[in-house]
């Protein structure tokens, strides 16, 4: 099945100690956001790709687009003040479809076969999100004092694409704010709605460049990726 993915793309480098915004990083003298377009550029289910940009940022971000050819994008919205702001800009701004994927475009290393089954899943349930089972031990603490170890085997790290059909999380984005509600991801805006999210096991190479230390795992893996001629 077809689908329409949006990429929030407005945010800064606070914690990536940068002075711009951290998708303009470069890994291997290539912006970060690119890896991430040429991910679902090549994917023949992508139908269209949005972004939400910074209005100052635009023009250099659509340089980038038409110098390697991403052909897939076929607008911008103007990115807001959170990013559950700049998601939705993006929903009111595509035409109508049937399964919408939501991305962190700091995230290049999502599968293709994560995809497919995102939306796949989507198509079947309504909604779905990738995930990972969390590998640590983990424990709540009240003043530095722990007051409980939780059972791991129900917790999950969870990532992006968020795969939802458009009249879903189209019928999500506006109730939030209608109700004054900011959510930290999209699926937490169809939880309110008491539809069931479905996860999608993704992989831990499905990492979002954030920190310093982000950019040397990405390199390593896109290191490896590059000599499996994944790249």
């Amino acid at each position: 099945m077809n689908y329409t993915v949006v990429l929030p793309a407005a945010g800064s480098g606070k914690r990536m100690k940068a002075n711009k915004n951290k998708l303009l990083l470069e890994l291997f003298d290539k912006p970060i956001f690119l890896y991430t377009l040429e991910v679902f550029q090549q994917d023949p289910a992508c139908e269209a790709i949005w972004l939400a940009v910074k209005e100052e940022e635009r023009q250099i971000i659509d340089q980038y687009v038409t110098k390697y050819k991403i052909t897939k994008v076929h607008g911008y919205a103007d990115g807001g003040m959170e990013r559950q702001d700049s998601v939705r800009a993006c929903l009111e701004a595509i035409p109508p479809c049937g399964v919408v994927l939501v991305h962190d475009a700091a995230r290049p290393f999502i599968s293709q076969d994560v995809i497919t089954r995102l939306v796949e899943t989507a198509k079947a349930c309504g909604a779905a999100i990738a995930a990972v089972p969390v590998k640590d031990t983990i424990k709540k603490a009240d003043n530095g004092i722990i007051t409980e170890t939780v059972d791991r085997n129900a917790l999950w790290m969870v990532q992006t694409p968020q795969a939802f059909t458009y009249e879903l999380i189209l019928k999500a984005a506006k109730a939030a704010v209608e109700d004054g509600f900011l959510g930290t991801d999209e699926a937490m805006l169809v939880e309110r709605l008491n539809h069931p999210v479905q996860i999608v096991e993704s992989t831990y190479e499905n990492v979002k460049m954030t920190t310093p230390e982000d950019l040397i795992y990405g390199k390593a893996i896109l290191e490896s990726q590059i000599q499996e001629g994944q790249r």
